[in-house]
């Protein structure tokens, strides 16, 4: 999964990307546009827990590709239309985190003279939907000429879902609030549109306002009740720090910032949730793993996630919950209990899930 960090300039999504991935970025500032990689590891006490129980040689969690993507500089202006490379990068990615400045600072003005998160949020949106719209009108032009020359059916569906999207971005809606049937949602991948992918939008405010976190994301309840739309806040700054510290000495920050957890863990946990995506778990002696699926994905699909010849080779798979497990302790003790079932190729993974693979190539 890869996940583009954008926003205006000042907007702290370099340090984010830092905090996220444990990269320290030098910006070059020689006016191109600047691409940074990293991995953030998914935080899942679950799997903490597991790991604790069994004491495996390895644990290992899921992880997210996080894009850091400059490009947005303040004299453009609304309607003035993203830099193509830029576009490039984003349309690769699977949803988009957007960052927009609520502290105020002299060191960090902000480019368009004054701090407001919803001006930013719709700025941004506003672009997206511009990009989107272009593309549309584009292909509908193409689609037209050869409609004319020879009535493919392919070519009317096609045509008709691209007006649908085009009435949609013309009111200035993304297209992430459409409802689409099955053949719109195979259709519409192709296009990679912006508007379309799922958004977590990151309030960064300053250190003195992190008390004051539920008041400042109150305003954005209208944001987050969109389709495929979530809202988080933390102070980036700090998080930085935080995430720079060894274990124990992260506890003592928290704990003096009254924290239950670094606010960037949940940041990452939302990326995952946003896209859909569950948890099942693998344990052996040697490691214990966790692994990321689309949420309704059925056993031998997941299977194929560990390994291919899994899912070629699939027969059953024995599972237990991640509670019962740990009710109990073991595979031995589920098995006693009779909470250790036998599920076939059909079988729906759920969230938190243990399986155990049985498979014949």
């Amino acid at each position: 999964m890869e996940i583009g960090i954008v926003g205006l300039p000042f907007s702290g999504k370099t340090t984010l990307f830092s905090t996220l991935t444990g990269q320290d970025v030098i910006l070059s500032h020689t006016g191109k546009l600047e691409t940074h990689r990293g991995i953030a590891w998914v935080p899942d006490s679950r799997l903490d827990m597991l790991s604790e129980l069994i004491k495996p040689e390895k644990k290992v969690n899921t992880s997210i590709e996080y894009v850091e993507v400059g490009g947005l500089e303040s004299h453009e202006g609304v309607g003035k239309g993203f830099d193509p490379q830029f576009l490039a990068i984003l349309k690769t990615t699977d949803s988009l985190c957007l960052v927009v400045q609520a502290f105020e600072e002299e060191t960090v003005p902000h480019p368009q003279g004054s701090i407001d998160p919803l001006r930013d949020i719709y700025t941004v949106e506003t672009e997206f939907i511009l990009s989107d719209l272009g593309i549309v009108e584009h292909r509908l032009q193409k689609l037209d000429k050869q409609i004319m020359q020879r009535k493919e059916e392919e070519d009317i569906r096609e045509r008709d879902m691209l007006l649908k999207f085009k009435e949609n971005l013309e009111q200035e809606r993304p297209l992430r609030e459409l409802t689409l049937n099955e053949d719109e949602r195979i259709r519409i991948r192709g296009f990679q549109f912006l508007s379309a992918k799922p958004l977590l939008v990151v309030v960064n405010y300053a250190e003195s306002d992190i008390s004051r976190e539920s008041e400042i994301l109150g305003k954005m309840k209208d944001i987050e009740q969109k389709s495929r739309v979530a809202v988080t806040g933390l102070c980036a700054k700090i998080e930085l720090e935080i995430s720079k510290l060894d274990a124990e000495d992260q506890q003592i920050f928290l704990d003096d910032l009254k924290i239950g957890q670094p606010a960037f863990h949940k940041l990452i946990q939302k990326s995952y949730e946003l896209q859909g995506l569950i948890s099942f778990f693998t344990m052996t002696d040697v490691e214990c793993r966790a692994w990321a699926i689309p949420e309704g994905t059925p056993a031998q699909k997941a299977a194929g996630t560990i390994h291919s010849d899994m899912e070629r080779g699939f027969i059953r798979a024995e599972v237990v919950h991640f509670s019962d497990f740990t009710k109990y302790g073991s595979f031995s003790k589920c098995r006693e209990q009779g909470i250790l079932r036998l599920e076939g190729k059909d079988y729906i993974v759920k969230d938190g899930d243990i399986m155990l693979v049985r498979f014949n190539v």
